[in-house]
């Protein structure tokens, strides 16, 4: 069945006005199996011509069938897209362990979750995006709506592209918007399928387009266009800050969710086992290439040894192999640029005098791009290691003496996106939890989403928040309407009397 789907895959063309078509320029690019480093297919290279015309057709449908359309109908559209990911699970995982190398274990995880995502906003905008009234005496109503704001841009990573791309594709749709996916070029084979599974919706033309390219031309091309209200962003942080530069002009809004260096504290109460298990987890699972991995561990020096032992004991056992094997849990990272760059760190450690201990990838995984789960032992919180995003199977880990000390650590750091606290401590859980500068903490527990609640970061990590009903108010505009009851006074300047 899975070779079935891989040797299915054709060349993947650009989705606009409701049609799958070449790029403008008649250019297309190489995509890389991360596993062999060989060409999967060819995908269409979309540009400013491109662009254009997508977002002609995106203003055209917000302006139009898809803008005037009632609510009921129109999540109709938002529930259908679910059902059908959900009849497509089995073609869709496979497609995303391919392309980016992630093991199909967790990609299926991930694809269930992209459903929910559609099904859960369609019930948040026909429960949630309500208005407030504001009576004033006998004199005036005034209230709140919700309007939608036009023709939203969303640019998309690569490390877990399908699921993210329905976290910004659903809420935009469902309350009302018109969308341009423009999904990173190391990954397009799922944003390719889902443009299948939406066009097979039935949703007007227009509504939903996907521009396949490079940020420095399509990318930028979306973001200086004066027709598109909306930018959001997931990705690395000097990527976002320049995508805010570039909008600036038009006065775009900007959803941002950037870097993170996310610290995980275990104090020496914490309970060890479920301790390490979510610290291993959180790391090493998604490859390494999530921004919510605990990346810097805080280790009490009372367990240090102890919870470092089990550490290398988790690492030398952590399988190792081809992302469509269902008993592989890391794989290869997305493309060999990327790893290039995560190998460059183990060097980086070496220089600052680190202990790096690696498990072992197997030697029939050569051309792959394999990074061995990785331990950065003896470091201190000031080195570059501990300071830069790395994204990928590694992990930092400082011993600390106290509360105070370790919250100074974990804040002494430009980003702010996660945290983990271990205690059994709930008093400390919550004043350490509290104290940690990030947008998201989690006490006692690994990174379980729960779709209600707000996902951004803090300092360089991010601006906004999407998630629940947070996420109306990045992708509806809110007016107030004054409504006078009576005939209150109106200064009559000019009037004779």
């Amino acid at each position: 069945m899975v070779k079935d789907i891989l040797e299915s895959v054709r060349d993947v063309n650009l989705y606009i006005n409701g049609s799958f078509v070449a790029a403008s320029s008649g250019k297309s690019f190489e995509n890389i199996n991360p596993f062999t480093n060989e060409t999967i297919n060819h995908i269409a290279e979309g540009d400013s011509a491109d662009i254009d015309e997508a977002v002609l057709a995106a203003k055209t449908a917000f302006k139009g069938e898809w803008g005037q359309m009632k609510v009921k109908e129109r999540l109709s559209f938002i529930y259908k897209i679910a059902d059908l990911i959900d009849e497509h699970i089995h073609e869709i995982a496979p497609l995303e362990s391919y392309d980016t190398g992630l093991p199909i274990s967790q990609t299926k995880k991930m694809v269930a979750r992209a459903a929910q995502n559609f099904r859960f906003y369609a019930e948040m905008v026909s429960s949630r995006l309500v208005g407030d009234t504001y009576p004033v005496d006998d004199e005036f109503l005034n209230y709140t709506i919700h309007k939608p704001v036009g023709v939203a841009g969303l640019i998309t990573p690569w490390n877990a592209p399908f699921m993210l791309e329905t976290w910004k594709i659903a809420p935009a749709l469902a309350t009302g918007n018109t969308v341009i996916l423009k999904p990173a070029e190391w990954s397009p084979l799922t944003a390719n399928r889902l443009a299948e599974i939406i066009d097979q919706a039935g949703l007007p033309k227009g509504v939903f387009n996907v521009v396949h390219g490079f940020g420095e031309t399509a990318g930028a091309s979306l973001v200086a266009h004066p027709d598109v209200q909306l930018i959001s962003f997931t990705g690395e942080t000097t990527t976002g800050s320049e995508i805010m530069r570039n909008g600036a002009d038009t006065l775009k809004r900007f959803s941002m969710e950037l870097g993170g260096k996310s610290p995980i504290i275990v104090f020496d109460d914490a309970d060890f086992d479920r301790a390490l298990d979510a610290c291993t987890w959180g790391i090493f699972s998604f490859n390494g290439e999530r921004c919510t991995a605990n990346s810097r561990l805080f280790i009490h020096e009372e367990i240090y040894d102890a919870f470092v032992a089990a550490l290398k004991e988790r690492v030398d056992n952590i399988i190792v192999g081809d992302p469509l094997d269902e008993g592989t849990q890391v794989g290869p990272l997305a493309h060999k640029t990327h790893y290039n760059r995560v190998k460059s760190y183990l060097d980086i450690a070496k220089e600052e005098g680190c202990e790096v201990y690696s498990g072992q990838v197997p030697e029939s995984f050569s051309t792959g791009n394999y990074v061995a789960p990785t331990l950065l032992l003896g470091a201190d919180n000031k080195m570059r290691i501990a300071q830069e995003e790395i994204f990928g199977p590694v992990m930092t880990v400082i011993p600390f003496k106290d509360e105070e000390e370790v919250v100074e650590k974990a804040n002494d750091i430009r980003y702010g996106l996660a945290g983990y606290v271990w205690t059994k401590d709930i008093q400390r859980g919550h004043r350490v939890a509290q104290a940690v500068d990030a947008g998201m903490l989690w006490v006692n527990s690994q990174n379980v989403r729960d779709l209600r609640t707000p996902f951004g970061g803090s300092k360089h990590s991010g601006i906004g928040r999407e998630g629940g009903y947070y996420a109306f108010e990045f992708y509806t505009e809110q007016q107030v309407i004054h409504v006078a009851l009576g005939e209150h006074h109106i200064p009559q300047f000019g009037k004779k009397k």
